[in-house]
């Protein structure tokens, strides 16, 4: 990001995966999720299959998400038109003769795939090329794993960037997470050509009640920050082979300034998983409140200015390569794949 004025940082990445909701969101009835500004209805077949229509019906133009599933169909709560997973209307009621006009009544659909518990759905009319991002550590019996889902006012960018800025953890977070000691330590920041990462080298256990749970004994922390296009950031510490906590955040962008996160947060841990999960998922949900009101209050003060202005510093680390990945994702082009970084830099910074 350049320190010059400019309007809103906001990008429009279509023909990607992006999570829709929980599998256990989604049961008998319709559920409305918007995607890049896209309305859509989301149900099960009768097979328990998940679909995506555009919520609107063919017919008056109705919300299908404020209708109902009726064997297997999505019913209009208007006039009871019912549509099948391929968007396709299958009954019209109180119609009789021939349906000349019927293949004319479809509603556009969306690709699909539900998995690790997970409905993800591909924003685009295109065919998917790739299959959507697998969260790590779900099917490994060794970790603990505890999901959190929600919705911050905020751009894309904004909402990556707030992941994965370590700085700001010792003031807003202070006492959960950092806002003790602060240590000088390096950041060797490597830019890829679908991904950016940070690596703290030489970093001590962060203090407050999530670093304690993390090492309660102390000593140096392996911790690595990363996003991975189209909207995946991980979060990572390890310390030897029997600590580890990845934070792993699919974000969801429904409008330019509205995003949905769904968090996964897999541990491995010398305490028991159970024990552990009763003592993060409160931080968890507390940290995550402190960075939406933050963020909303970003968005509040860009909008009533109407732009945005940022003066950025050598340890504002991943945000600059962040908004350079997402811009030539959404142009179209991509740096040379290749197992090498395209950038590799070192930055010193106190944490």
């Amino acid at each position: 990001m350049s320190e010059s004025k400019r309007a809103f940082a906001v990008v429009r990445l279509a023909d990607q995966w992006y999570v829709a909701c929980r599998s256990t969101d989604l049961r008998r009835r319709p559920l409305a999720r918007t995607i890049l500004d896209e309305p859509l209805v989301l149900f099960r077949d009768g097979e328990g299959r998940p679909t995506a229509l555009l919520d609107r019906c063919a017919h008056r133009n109705l919300p299908l998400s404020q209708g109902r599933v009726v064997d297997g169909l999505l019913e209009c709560a208007y006039h009871g038109w019912r549509y099948g997973r391929d968007g396709a209307c299958r009954l019209v009621p109180g119609l009789v003769g021939p349906d000349e006009d019927g293949k004319g009544r479809v509603v556009p659909s969306r690709a699909v795939c539900e998995q690790q518990g997970v409905i993800w759905v591909f924003a685009g009319t295109g065919t998917p090329r790739s299959e959507p991002f697998r969260f790590p550590h779900l099917e490994d019996a060794r970790y603990t794993t505890v999901t959190a889902d929600m919705r911050v006012e905020a751009t894309l960018l904004s909402t990556l960037e707030n992941q994965l800025d370590v700085p700001h953890t010792a003031f807003l977070h202070r006492g959960l997470f950092r806002g003790g000691a602060r240590h000088e330590v390096t950041a060797v920041v490597r830019r890829f050509a679908d991904r950016v990462e940070a690596e703290y080298v030489g970093e001590p256990r962060p203090s407050g009640l999530a670093g304690r749970l993390l090492a309660p004994e102390g000593g140096t922390v392996a911790h690595v920050d990363r996003f991975v296009l189209p909207s995946i950031s991980q979060v990572e510490y390890r310390l030897g082979e029997r600590s580890h906590l990845a934070i792993t955040n699919a974000l969801t962008p429904e409008t330019e300034f509205s995003t949905r996160i769904h968090s996964v947060i897999s541990f491995r841990l010398p305490l028991p998983g159970l024990l552990v999960r009763a003592l993060v998922s409160p931080v968890a949900r507390r940290i995550m409140a402190q960075d939406a009101r933050i963020l909303r209050l970003q968005t509040e003060t860009v909008r009533r200015f109407g732009e945005e202005r940022y003066v950025s510093t050598p340890i504002d680390l991943l945000g600059p390569h962040v908004w350079r990945l997402l811009k030539e994702a959404e142009a179209g082009h991509r740096e040379t794949v290749s197992g090498e970084p395209a950038v590799e830099k070192r930055v010193q910074l106190i944490i």
